[in-house]
């Protein structure tokens, strides 16, 4: 039988195993992609996933494990025998199992630990040693390494002898006495006689990372060269691990989740929002506020100061609104662009001259319409008294090309200095904005309306 989608899969199974008809199972969830059958998994029962998970076969039960939720892969863990866990965790690629270890309490940990082999619990150490957000700490010691000495049948004798345990075959490393010296593809492999010597089709142009580069910047190389892996070397150039495509997409979906909540003032969380708990929630969230709440203080102190201003001509405090969202959006704009570029590298901060002068020619043209949109606004709709109108529409105007002017340049001084533009940056341009708005608004009634 045939099923279009999950929906169909999850409905007959859950009939299925009402009626615990187990053997009608077992081919119906192995014939599914291992991703799905994790989703399938997150819909049923805590209790009947290990009954499900034995129906597996060993190699799409391992695959099937990597894609579970960390909760599920606990539960299952626990309810594993010795025999049942050590053949999950061997058909586990090596990046795929530190990842699992670092997720799960020590009790669990001590469990996995127990039942590996001493060669993979050195390797799994290794891994773990190496700095959060490091290339290191996201790569994969199962590879291909060839000899350059090796012909192109010999080559492909060690592929199908070694390449079942491997995360990628289509890639191949040639190394000389451990160090990185040339890479190889099947394609290339295929395409080239059987006799004919590595040395003579490899590549020797590499691109590679070391085990201490930034993940975020690792993951970028992935879209810039258009790769499928990624080879990582230690100080000394030797080859000691590789980075997968998925690998990568994982990070930048972690990175961009992370600035989004950065740029929202909110504490980054590795959890997804329904199992992140309400007090969790809160406490991510109070920080940023809190000190966003401390910094509008100097927005309120302006208006005070000119409280008397605005006492004598009211329909001025109208106003205010428009100016200040106008005003930080304007900055936001600005600012979203400048940290997504420099997140991709593709602007630094000697390039910070040439970002200004087009940021200033864009903010003039956005201060120039919006100034023609406001005036012709203003004498419509709120009141015909042409100063008033120019007084608001030149404010928007200054607070536009001031509000592009800093959310340009803060992000790139910041990331010069060390930070996060994402974390540092959003949070303060529209308290910034807002404050300079207002003083540039009533230094300019206070000049030219003769109430004031």
């Amino acid at each position: 039988m045939k099923y279009t989608n999950i929906e169909d899969v999850k409905e007959n199974v859950l009939e299925l195993l009402e009626n615990k008809k187990f053997a009608e199972i077992k081919p119906l969830i192995n014939d599914l992609n291992p991703a799905d059958i994790a989703v399938l998994f997150g819909s049923v029962d805590q209790a009947e996933v290990p009954i499900l998970f034995r129906l597996l076969n060993k190699e799409t039960a391992a695959e099937t494990f990597s894609y579970m939720e960390t909760d599920k892969q606990k539960d299952l863990i626990t309810a594993f025998s010795d025999f049942e866990l050590r053949v999950v965790i061997e058909n586990l690629f090596m990046d795929d199992t530190v990842d699992i270890i670092e997720e799960m309490p020590a009790n669990v940990v001590n469990k996995i630990l127990r039942i590996i082999t001493p060669e993979r619990r050195k390797q799994i150490n290794e891994l773990l040693n190496y700095p959060d957000d490091s290339a290191g700490s996201i790569m994969t010691t199962e590879y291909i390494a060839l000899k350059k000495d090796l012909t192109v049948e010999e080559a492909f004798k060690k592929i199908k002898k070694e390449g079942v345990n491997k995360e990628t075959i289509y890639t191949c490393y040639v190394i000389e006495n451990r160090k990185l010296i040339g890479t190889v593809t099947v394609k290339d492999l295929l395409l080239a006689e059987g006799d004919e010597k590595i040395e003579d089709i490899m590549k020797s142009h590499l691109i590679f990372v070391t085990t201490h580069e930034d993940q975020e910047k690792v993951a970028n190389m992935f879209n810039k060269y258009d790769l499928l892996a990624l080879p990582v070397v230690d100080k000394e150039e030797r080859l000691v691990g590789i980075i997968t495509v998925d690998d990568a997409m994982q990070v930048l979906q972690e990175e961009s989740t992370e600035d989004i909540e950065a740029m929202a003032a909110i504490l980054p969380s590795d959890k997804s929002y329904m199992k992140t708990g309400v007090i969790e929630t809160w406490k991510k969230r109070i920080p940023w506020l809190l000190l966003l709440m401390i910094s509008a203080t100097f927005t309120g102190k302006i208006i005070g100061h000119y409280e008397e201003a605005l006492g004598s001509l009211t329909i001025l405090t109208a106003f205010i609104p428009m100016l200040m969202d106008t005003g930080g959006n304007a900055g936001s704009q600005s600012s979203v662009t400048i940290i997504r570029s420099l997140s991709m590298d593709e602007i630094r901060f000697k390039d910070i001259f040439k970002v200004i002068w087009k940021e200033l020619r864009v903010a003039f043209l956005c201060a120039a319409t919006l100034f023609a949109a406001t005036l012709a606004k203003i004498l419509i709709v709120d009141t015909r008294r042409i100063d008033i109108a120019l007084v608001v529409a030149t404010t928007l105007a200054f607070a536009v090309v001031v509000a592009k002017f800093i959310g340009c340049t803060l992000p790139i001084i910041v990331k010069k200095l060390g930070f996060d533009p994402a974390v540092m940056v959003s949070p303060f341009i529209t308290t910034l904005v807002d404050a300079l708005s207002l003083i540039i608004y009533f230094s300019i009634a206070v000049n030219f309306l003769p109430e004031l």
